[in-house]
């Protein structure tokens, strides 16, 4: 089972690494590994969801709506 508060971690990483314009800006390879490396996280909680999981949960994080996923699983 995963812990839904790593999950609305890696969520929210994920939206600061994209959000990071300086860094972006900076060093785009840098930026660009940051960020394939919170996707690649984010990958592995997503696929350890439970099969029972929320429908609507599983919904937002398939159509990377992620500030909606953080926002359902505030409500938990």
């Amino acid at each position: 089972m995963i812990d839904f508060s790593e999950l609305r971690d890696a969520l929210r990483l994920r939206l600061d690494v994209v959000a990071d314009h300086a860094l972006r800006d900076r060093d785009a390879a840098a930026h660009l590994e940051k960020l394939k490396a919170a996707a690649a996280r984010l990958e592995i909680l997503i696929a350890a969801l439970p099969p029972d999981c929320d429908p609507m949960l599983r919904h937002y994080l398939e159509r990377q709506s992620y500030l909606k996923a953080i926002d359902w699983l505030d409500q938990q």
